[in-house]
């Protein structure tokens, strides 16, 4: 199922996952790439290892990391409209969930994502050779980023949020 970001803004407080990629991955030299999922509510953020930005090793990477979020969590995704994305239906069909698409050269109808990625800066600084970070590593960032306390979640981390809205 497809649908334009502007029919999605009255879900827009769902507990579903924005995601950011696209044209401006969160980081990328040369080939290589991180794909950042970012959940509205609480903020808290899964970072997927990309190989190279074609579409398939895209969305298979995406669609394995989505396998191990709770089922609650996987109710939407909101996509740009990025080349590495074409293969979207196959993400839909391997998770069943919702897909929405950001109007072209809007990235403010992704905000949570673009503010993530501005924090992602701070552990992979532009230039970084991201071909060399392991999944493994990968998480531990995102680990730090869930326990990060964020002013717009009065100070609560986006782990203890989201263990809030799951609980």
């Amino acid at each position: 199922m497809r649908f334009l970001f502007e029919n999605a803004l009255q879900r827009w407080e769902d507990r579903g996952l924005a995601r950011t990629l696209g044209r401006r991955p969160a980081c990328r030299v040369s080939n290589s790439a991180v794909a950042t999922l970012v959940e509205r509510h609480s903020r808290f953020t899964v970072l997927c290892k990309v190989q190279d930005k074609r579409a398939e090793s895209v969305v298979q990477s995406l669609v394995t990391q989505m396998r191990m979020l709770a089922e609650r969590l996987r109710k939407s995704l909101t996509w740009d409209r990025g080349q590495e994305l074409a293969t979207h239906k196959r993400f839909t069909m391997a998770t069943n969930m919702a897909e929405y698409f950001c109007d072209p050269s809007s990235p403010w109808q992704r905000g949570t994502n673009e503010n993530t990625n501005g924090l992602l800066r701070q552990y992979f600084p532009k230039g970084t050779r991201l071909a060399a970070y392991t999944q493994s590593q990968l998480n531990d960032v995102a680990e730090k980023l869930n326990s990060r306390p964020r002013k717009t979640l009065d100070f609560r981390t986006p782990a203890q949020v989201l263990d809030e809205a799951l609980h």
